[in-house]
């Protein structure tokens, strides 16, 4: 069973539908709002809540520390209890590198030590309350039986390397969606940032990387287009006999940023048939309410992480920061924002945070130009994601609320939460079967 606390949500729905002084006219409008409220926490016990991408650092998989503690952690066991998450999507993710056999094997091993991560956490550290699903009967069983489920999902196909046995090797490790690239140019495809300069390195897909769309069409594993180029995904849609994903992505229409899909790749996803997860990612949901907050804030984050010992890095400065830098900034990150947040809350007139609302906007959005039967739900958590009022996965609660609230039915909240993806799933693992 889900618990989440809604003394708060009620208290400000309460307060902010009061229009005029009418005892009796305030108290219907607080028994409406109550009602809301449970309506929602009905339907968020009901649905399977899944989320497709959620970030994991090796270091919180150990016998000392893991998920069955309250880490600072977006995500953890606790949290999900929290929030009454049901399905995480744990990524391996392997951040661009040098186009080499030295590149191709550093990353294979890091790879390696984030399957073996997850495996040890539903295998070893926690195996009654959390299991590994690879198919969607596994998520409706493990989710009745009252435990967490745990997927996996690859970010960056850069550690294959150039051997595409190893895809087969990531699948029957329980990976179910890859990507092709991340933020930069792999030996498989373009990537959405070669928009900024207009250098590419294969004008869409290489040629092993339409090999390797083939074997995961074989496999039975999604195809995932977040972060690869326009011109990549239109080569994947044309060679792909499956359905594909987008495992963090929104649209691009309300916030242009080239990590977000446009009207006409958005068009591409309806006629294939596949789903768009709506990301929950600040800069990717409103970049200049983003924009103004990040600027007033830097300083606040800048004199915090001095004062821990340490040194802030904006997003843009952290491509140039070693893997072991990178890593040592990663683990006060989380630390850092939220004593930053802490202290905006004590400034009058701070530029607000992009909020769950905000969000929520870019799900009505592609509800209406490709159905709902082609949205769903990402976070990104622990890889930079999060707004207002969904800021971890104890407050998923907040995201059903908030449909609720724009008159989504339980049966529209099913489907954008996890039918829609469980469903692409399905028809991915079908055609492997066919001959």
């Amino acid at each position: 069973m889900k618990f989440f606390s809604t003394s708060l949500c009620l208290l400000t729905m309460a307060t902010s539908c009061k229009t005029e002084p009418n005892p009796e006219a305030n108290n219907s409008t607080q028994n409406d709002s109550i009602a809301l409220v449970q309506r929602a926490k009905n339907i968020h016990k009901n649905v399977i809540t899944l989320d497709t991408h959620c970030d994991i650092n090796i270091k919180n998989f150990t016998d000392t520390l893991n998920y069955t503690q309250n880490l600072e952690s977006q995500v953890n066991l606790p949290k999900m209890n929290a929030g009454g998450l049901d399905v995480a999507w744990f990524v391996v993710y392997t951040g661009q590198d040098s186009l080499t056999t030295k590149g191709y094997k550093n990353a294979y091993i890091n790879a390696i030590s984030k399957f073996e991560a997850i495996h040890k956490l539903v295998k070893d550290l926690a195996p009654n309350q959390i299991e590994l699903a690879l198919t969607s009967n596994d998520v409706r069983q493990i989710s009745n039986s009252g435990k967490k489920v745990a997927m996996i999902g690859i970010e960056n196909g850069y550690p294959i390397g150039e051997d595409i046995s190893n895809v087969e090797k990531f699948y029957n490790l329980g990976a179910r969606y890859m990507s092709l690239s991340h933020n930069g140019h792999s030996q498989l495809c373009d990537s959405n940032t070669g928009e900024k300069d207009n250098v590419w390195l294969h004008h869409g897909l290489s040629d092993l990387g339409k090999d390797v769309i083939k074997e995961m069409n074989r496999l039975g594993m999604m195809i995932d287009v977040s972060h690869p180029s326009k011109e990549a995904m239109r080569d994947m849609i044309e060679i792909s006999r499956a359905p594909i994903i987008a495992s963090h992505s929104s649209a691009r229409a309300l916030c242009n940023h080239s990590r977000n899909l446009d009207d006409e790749q958005l068009e591409w996803m309806k006629k294939n048939g596949g789903v768009v997860q709506t990301v929950a990612f600040q800069a990717y949901t409103n970049t200049e309410k983003n924009n103004v907050r990040d600027h007033a804030i830097k300083s606040i984050r800048e004199d915090i992480a001095k004062s821990i010992g340490s040194t802030w890095y904006e997003r843009s400065e952290m491509a140039t920061l070693s893997e072991e830098k990178k890593e040592a900034f990663y683990d006060v990150r989380g630390t850092i924002i939220k004593m930053a947040d802490e202290k905006a809350k004590t400034l009058k007139d701070f530029p607000p945070k992009v909020n769950v609302s905000d969000f929520v906007d870019h799900i009505d959005y592609m509800v209406k130009k490709i159905g709902l039967q082609h949205v769903g739900i990402s976070s990104d958590f622990d890889g930079g994601g999060g707004v207002e009022g969904w800021s971890d996965a104890s407050e998923t609660f907040n995201v059903t609320l908030e449909l609720v609230k724009r008159g989504y039915t339980e049966e529209q909240i099913e489907k954008l939460w996890s039918g829609n993806l469980l469903r692409v799933l399905d028809d991915v693992q079908a055609i492997a079967q066919q001959p």
